[in-house]
């Protein structure tokens, strides 16, 4: 399973079916909340209304997702003064989007006193009861270890995306309540839980004007309508998992990444694509993270798209480039970009 957790996924240009996202149209970087309605037009056709993209890179990232649990599932799944009533709402958004967005893939059959939920990608079968808890399930293709220990973490191992749950009490406290991080971005689950917007996101370069109006962003994104933000970096490979611990017996120096080298040069452009997706009756929000992959050898055949990147890496900050990694590379990464 070590192995499975330095599994690496195709880009989007290998794919015939993936979402393609560019979120560095001006030629800079910055950090700010970006976000747009959910469903704005990004040029791929209805999946951009689609709260889970599914693609044919799916049993990949389902490999990382088993591989994550089984070497320590609290590790990337954790929760926090997660209400019943905000699990059940999570769950009911789940199930509806993906039996919507997806037929082919997923059903539910409600009967009596519980729901049967079904997946034809991982030949699962949940049972869950009325208030959307999980029961049980069942696996035809392969044993699940460990067992899913609940609704959220048997929906998550479903899907292509990472999943945040963030609450609120009627004081006005917020805090992270549910996450299911199993490809991390030098970030962890057990760091974040529990905390405030504003304290989860102190490490971020350049945060310090967003974190000044925290309050008010969770207000939006617990209560406008949906919305779509992108983030995006640089990575040496396509490795959906790089939480910062590395696994057992591991060194830090092969785990890392971020290692650019001139002489045999991978370079990817990582990317975000976050939906937040408010539940005002709840005072809560899910956030879904879904990473893809773009390759900067195909980017740098093109002028325009490799201007941007180029501009956008040279704007950096030195605060910005550290925190992203970028600190050492930057100039090598530039060279590479115009030759």
């Amino acid at each position: 399973m070590v192995n499975n957790l330095f599994q690496e996924v195709k880009t989007v240009e290998e794919l015939k079916d993936s979402a393609y996202y560019f979120p560095l149209e001006n030629g800079r970087y910055e950090v700010k909340p970006g976000m747009m309605p959910f469903g704005s037009n990004f040029g791929n056709h209805e999946v951009d209304n689609y709260l889970f993209q599914i693609d044919s890179n799916y049993h990949k990232y389902r490999e990382v997702k088993l591989a994550a649990r089984n070497s320590s599932l609290t590790k990337y799944y954790q929760t926090c003064n997660y209400s019943n009533s905000v699990a059940r709402a999570v769950a009911q958004l789940i199930i509806n989007r993906l039996t919507q967005e997806y037929p082919q893939y997923f059903n539910c059959v409600h009967h009596d006193n519980h729901l049967v939920f079904h997946s034809q990608l991982t030949q699962e079968t949940l049972y869950l009861n009325a208030n959307l808890e999980l029961l049980k399930y069942e696996s035809l293709n392969k044993k699940i270890f460990p067992s899913y220990v609940s609704t959220l973490d048997a929906f998550a191992a479903q899907i292509q995306s990472d999943i945040v749950v963030m609450s609120r009490n009627k004081n006005g406290d917020n805090w992270m309540s549910a996450i299911h991080l199993c490809y991390p971005n030098y970030w962890a689950a057990e760091e974040k839980i529990g905390k405030d917007f504003a304290t989860v996101h102190l490490p971020v370069a350049g945060i310090e004007k967003i974190n000044q109006r925290a309050k008010a962003i969770v207000n939006t994104m617990i209560k406008r309508k949906p919305m779509v933000r992108f983030a995006w970096g640089l990575s040496t490979d396509t490795r959906l998992n790089h939480h910062p611990q590395p696994p057992s017996g591991v060194t830090l120096k092969q785990w890392q990444g971020r290692d650019f080298d001139r002489k045999n040069p991978r370079l990817f452009l990582r990317i975000e694509r976050q939906v937040i997706w408010g539940l005002p009756e709840y005072d809560a929000a899910i956030f879904t993270i879904r990473t893809y992959f773009r390759d900067c050898r195909v980017i740098k055949k093109n002028v325009v798209l490799n201007d941007k990147l180029f501009s956008a890496i040279e704007s950096m900050t030195p605060e910005s480039l550290n925190y992203k990694g970028l600190r050492e590379s930057k100039s090598d990464i530039l060279a590479w970009l115009i030759n």
